[in-house]
């Protein structure tokens, strides 16, 4: 008969050697034991072959009571659902990233997790974030975006969702609101009044630099908790105080279109990084198939006197669900809020699959502006890509 403590031991193996878990990327369409994947030769970024985060990767901690005589049989007392949807900092040489994980009972709440190569080994922090509340309670918060603003701070941005008490007996109707934090460490956070803008807001963004000696912050109107309604895409607006930020003037810098990937809604994702070319942005763009809503992330740049001037964008996705990565919790989605620049010019692009798991993919700076540069944008009708084509076809030609 196996003991308990016997249980114990071997369940923290089991644990240890997936947090160990070397990572490798995809290098072939004919990876042995990742199927047919046609990012392995895109030339754009290199996905790797393991989820970095998931739900089992949480600690043991959080999930088990480990006391034999209050927990016999070694049950989770507390299941965890989902690690997904994480910001992303590289501070002191550790790469870290404040996901969304989500327990079995929906609720979801940001928790730290460390790696040292950003790649694998990812361990998390002792506890979760304590995350203060406002005057008026949270009942979930989700999808934080990170910034290292020039004034010092790392700011969280976040989107907080509440019940609609206009529509009492309706108790799927939501509200969501831009919820605004502050911190030094990741350990102890402020949490300020959440942004003011006259409409529901989501996949809000804080722009790293001042801009005209104002808080810039990328929006997302919205009419409602999920359609967008009049919400015409990414939005921008200043502020004076980011203690009590309220935007008065809010304009749209990147529409969404009829019959394109970005047709139903666009948010942005992590906040744009700073390059010799420009302002290289990661987005989701949103979708309406037979099966549902489809979320692929895309990128545009804009220019670095002007972070609302959209300089290129290329046509359709840059980066989908594929194999394993549709399957999970919400089907057919990939969604980012989190990358890093290395000094060298590596970018992690940090994106959950299906609302489930983590994943890294990994390019550069240089990758990404050729991308964003070279990249022909989408001519939004069959004849303009059809003519796109045969421009490509007609240079390799004259090439050889």
């Amino acid at each position: 008969m196996i003991t308990f403590e016997e249980k114990v031991k071997a369940l923290r193996q089991r644990h240890e050697q997936l947090l160990t878990r070397k990572n490798k990327p995809v290098t072939s369409s004919e990876d042995a034991n990742f199927g047919s994947f046609s990012f392995a030769e895109n030339g754009i970024y290199e996905k790797y072959r393991y989820p970095v985060l998931t739900a089992e990767h949480t600690p043991l901690e959080w999930r088990y009571d480990f006391s034999e005589k209050d927990n016999p049989y070694l049950m989770q007392r507390i299941m965890m659902n989902a690690v997904l949807n994480a910001g992303a900092i590289k501070l002191n040489g550790k790469y870290l990233l404040v996901c969304r994980v989500e327990g079995a009972d929906r609720k979801s709440f940001f928790a730290v997790a460390e790696s040292p190569n950003g790649i694998d080994n990812f361990r998390f922090w002792p506890e979760p974030i304590t995350m203060p509340d406002t005057l008026i309670p949270t009942t979930n918060v989700y999808d934080m975006r990170l910034t290292q603003h020039e004034d010092g701070w790392i700011y969280g941005v976040f989107c907080a969702e509440r019940h609609d008490d206009s529509q009492m007996d309706n108790l799927s109707a939501a509200t969501a609101s831009a919820s605004i934090a502050r911190t030094k460490d990741l350990v102890v956070w402020e949490r300020l009044h959440d942004l003011k803008t006259g409409c529901q807001q989501r996949n809000v963004v804080l722009h790293p630099e001042f801009v005209n000696g104002k808080y810039a912050f990328y929006t997302r109107p919205q009419d409602g908790f999920i359609d967008t309604g009049s919400g015409g895409g990414i939005g921008w607006g200043l502020v004076e105080d980011i203690t009590h930020a309220t935007v008065d003037e809010e304009i749209i810098i990147n529409p969404r279109h009829y019959h394109t990937i970005m047709e139903v809604k666009n948010g942005e994702g992590p906040h744009p990084l700073k390059t010799a070319k420009g302002w290289l942005h990661l987005a989701h763009g949103v979708r309406n198939t037979a099966d549902g809503l489809r979320y692929v992330l895309y990128m545009y740049m804009t220019a670095l006197d002007d972070p609302t001037r959209v300089i290129a964008q290329p046509g359709g996705y840059f980066l989908v669900p594929e194999c394993d990565e549709y399957i999970g919790d919400v089907m057919n989605v990939a969604f980012s809020n989190g990358w890093i620049k290395d000094d060298d010019g590596r970018v992690l692009i940090y994106y959950a699959s299906a609302d489930t798991r983590l994943h890294v993919a990994v390019s550069s700076v240089e990758r990404l502006i050729d991308y964003c540069m070279n990249t022909p944008e989408d001519g939004l009708t069959t004849s303009a890509s059809v003519e796109t084509i045969k421009r490509l076809i007609a240079k390799n030609k004259r090439n050889g």
